[in-house]
This record gives C-alpha cells, sequence and structure tokens, in this order.
C-alpha cells in the first residue's frame, strides 16, 4: 500500500467515525428527550425510580447539570456528579406535585453536534428545544430553550457530560389549548 492509498484511509476512517459519533450523540439526546417525556413513551418502566435509572445510565459518573442565564439559574441551578444528577431528577419526579404534569413532550431542532477531532472521543452539541406543559388543573404553558451540551465516549459508549440549559421562553397557554392526548403512551408496547 502506498503512503496516499495509507492517508485516504486514514483520513476516510476519521470521517465515517466522526459520523458514527454525530449519528450515536443524536440519538443518545434524543433518547433523553424522549425519556423525559411525560406520559412516559418507554414500554415496561413500572415508575419514575426506574426512569430516573435509565436517564441516569446516559450520563457519565462526573456529569454536570446546569440551567443558565437569568431565568434558570433560579430554578434549576447547578448538579455536580452522578449522585448530584440524580437528586436533580428525582426532586422533579420523585414527588407528587399538585396539580400534577399530565402532558409534556420534548421537540428538539437546529442541531449541531461537533465532535473533536483531535481524539475523536468528545463532542459538543447544541439545540433549541421546545415543550408544551400541560397540567391537571387545566392551565398550561409552552417553554423554549437553547441546549449546549458535551458529549464523552465512555468504554466505547457516549454518554452526556454535560447538559446545559438556557431559557428562551415560557408562554401561559390558554386553557383547553390540547384537546386530545393519551394518559398513558402505548407507542412502544409490542
Amino acid at each position: 500500500m502506498t503512503d496516499e492509498t495509507t492517508a485516504a484511509l486514514a483520513a476516510l476512517t476519521r470521517r465515517v467515525e466522526t459520523l458514527e459519533a454525530e449519528a450515536a450523540i443524536r440519538r443518545l439526546q434524543a433518547r433523553y428527550m424522549f425519556l423525559c417525556d411525560t406520559p412516559l413513551p418507554e414500554h415496561g418502566v413500572a415508575d419514575d425510580a426506574e426512569r430516573i435509572d435509565l436517564v441516569m445510565d446516559l450520563y457519565t459518573d462526573d456529569a454536570i447539570w446546569e440551567g443558565v442565564g437569568e431565568y434558570y439559574d433560579g430554578q434549576f441551578g447547578r448538579a455536580e456528579g452522578a449522585d448530584a444528577v440524580r437528586a436533580h431528577f428525582v426532586s422533579f419526579w420523585g414527588q407528587k406535585r399538585d396539580p400534577a404534569l399530565i402532558l409534556n413532550a420534548h421537540y428538539l431542532t437546529s442541531e449541531q453536534i461537533h465532535v473533536d477531532e483531535g481524539t475523536g472521543d468528545t463532542a459538543s452539541g447544541q439545540w433549541i428545544h421546545m415543550q408544551p406543559w400541560l397540567f391537571s388543573d387545566g392551565t398550561a404553558l409552552l417553554r423554549s430553550s437553547r441546549l449546549n451540551n458535551s458529549f464523552r465516549k465512555v468504554d466505547g459508549t457516549w454518554k452526556i457530560s454535560r447538559t446545559r440549559t438556557e431559557n428562551v421562553f415560557v408562554a401561559p397557554l390558554q386553557a383547553g389549548w390540547a384537546s386530545d392526548f393519551p394518559s398513558a403512551s402505548v407507542l412502544m408496547r409490542p
């Protein structure tokens, strides 16, 4: 094999590895959002404790979850390390709320994924995210935020090493804006 062929194969290999990393990160971020939806579309999950376990499987042990900016700083703060990140999710799903959250769906757009070309095992990603929230008392709102997340390959698997979210807007919606919605998801059932 010539030096030129070897260099071409190495360049092609790097490009394929980058594309595979981007695809894995895209699926990882979408999986996180999927697991955060209400009602939870993941079939067979018994309770929110199991949901939290599934979400935590997506994170590195030293992960950071933080809300930043003038609106999210005070609302979400910063959780650093697996125990603190888990506590953040327990504070959201691990307690009964009144009114109860009965619908929450996450929509991602404006994706940008950047794999570190130096090592190929770290990356960052940015998205704009929007989600409607509907509560049991009929109140509702629409939230949007920007995500600036970091990812790292751990034992050959991409994981989230930082979730960083900044508010774009929160808009109250009129009561009854959503007329038909499920009380439970059956999408993933066999």
